[in-house]
């Protein structure tokens, strides 16, 4: 039923999203009386799901969700219908119409994606407001483990900017640091800046970005597993541990490296209990365990909630609009670069429902329709033939020579941006059957 519940999210997100960028071209097209012989969500090549005929256009859903498109008479685009462009150029045809008006009804879905994101992203804010952990009020610093490591960072380093810019939110230190070239770190209280490892990447990518970075927390019990050593030995709740027989273990990290080393084996704790220390006599497990929860409170002190206003949403979406944005670009870069070996990790529709919560989530289906908009809207606007942005570059070009490329040229061109399409389709597709196969 979980699996079930992510898929539904995932066929809502994208036929939502492809239906309003597919609207994008076909209402300006409309509006300048431009013929549309075909709407469709999903493509549909050999058969559709559903189809019907109102009017002069036929609205359908295909069975390939690998996006939706508008069939727009007298243009050359994936269909490579020649029949019709054998023919005189008729004016309610797309190819008689002046250039800009081309211009504007290829861009309309790219421009819907934007505007899109913006509305929701604001909306969001209007609602949930802007929630976030606030970087300065990590006070202990951050948490690595062996990956954060290999990237350069240490136990104790309190993380200024990433490649020179400052970062207020906590949170978003992950994703900075996988698309940043440099960091700066407050280290024994001197400032430090020094490159991010593409080994490092590579190793965070593969893990999916879990647990190479937290917030450095001390050492405060705040549960105990019944019968279990701490259980046993007198710990109680709020203890704050500060030592394991004669070393200090001040921050949990330091906790777990020096616990780790008594397996199954008298230990002394020392604790601070309303105000005074005491000793506890305990015994470890065989695997090195005490059995309590530690306490969290850093991340809760940390934590910010910002009411936004509806004037204030309005350029606050804009500029979380525009942060996605960048980072899809980044992610660009680290996707080409083979050192990180992302390019294994790239995801299709096989694969892309396990990132919906297994219980519906509006707050988080709202959050990555509105990312995932940004995503359709730079994804169209590369220009490579066949895509949104590779139209509108031989349309630009026109517009500065005066001077329409052949038809000829764009159904070559057309027919390289195809054959790059489909190959992308076949390694994404491929990619997510082996993961699925393999279990990996």
């Amino acid at each position: 039923m979980e699996t079930l519940i992510q898929i539904a999210q995932l066929i809502l997100c994208l036929s939502f999203l492809v239906i309003l960028h597919e609207l994008g071209h076909f209402l300006p097209a409309k509006y300048f009386k431009t013929k549309i012989e075909k709407f469709y969500l999903f493509f549909n090549p050999w058969f559709s799901l559903v189809k019907k005929k109102i009017g002069e256009t036929e609205y359908g859903i295909g069975w390939l969700p690998m996006g939706g498109y508008v069939k727009i008479a007298g243009m050359i685009d994936e269909s490579m219908d020649k029949e019709q462009l054998k023919q005189e150029p008729q004016p309610w045809e797309y190819r008689s119409k002046p250039a800009w008006q081309r211009l504007i009804i290829i861009m309309g879905g790219v421009i819907v994606n934007f505007f899109l994101a913006w509305i929701i992203y604001a909306c969001l804010f209007i609602n949930h407001g802007d929630n976030f952990i606030d970087n300065s009020k990590i006070t202990h610093g951050i948490a690595v483990d062996s990956v954060g490591t290999i990237l350069g960072l240490k136990n104790g380093d309190q993380i200024l900017k990433v490649d020179g810019k400052s970062q207020a939110k906590f949170e978003q230190l992950p994703l900075e640091i996988l698309f940043g070239d440099d960091i700066t770190v407050l280290r024994d209280g001197k400032e430090l800046t020094f490159d991010l490892s593409d080994e490092g990447k590579r190793d965070v990518i593969k893990r999916a970005g879990k647990n190479f970075l937290a917030a450095r927390e001390e050492v405060v019990v705040d549960s105990l597993l019944i019968g279990q050593p701490a259980d046993l030995a007198g710990l109680k709740l709020g203890d704050k541990i500060i030592a394991i027989d004669n070393t200090n273990v001040a921050y949990y990290d330091e906790f777990i490296a020096e616990i780790s080393q008594h397996k199954n084996d008298s230990i002394d704790i020392k604790v601070i209990r309303n105000n005074e220390t005491i000793v506890v006599k305990a015994k470890t497990t065989a695997d090195a365990k005490l059995g309590f929860y530690h306490r969290a409170n850093t991340l809760k002190e940390a934590y910010v909630t910002k009411e936004v206003s509806f004037a204030q949403s309005i350029p606050a979406g804009f500029n979380k609009t525009i942060t996605t944005l960048t980072g899809q670009i980044k992610q660009f870069k680290i996707i080409f670069n083979t050192k990180t070996e992302a390019y294994k990790q790239v995801s299709g529709p096989l694969r892309m429902f396990k990132i919906f919560k297994p219980t519906w989530d509006w707050t988080f289906f709202w959050s990555f329709t509105a990312m995932f908009s940004v995503w359709l809207a730079f994804l169209n606007v590369l220009p490579i033939p066949g895509l949104d942005g590779g139209h509108a570059v031989f349309i630009l070009i026109e517009i500065v020579t005066r001077k329409k490329p052949t038809e000829k040229t764009l159904e070559v061109a057309q027919t390289i941006g195809v054959v790059i399409l489909l190959t992308l389709m076949a390694l994404v597709f491929g990619n997510d059957i082996w993961h699925l196969v393999t279990g990996k």
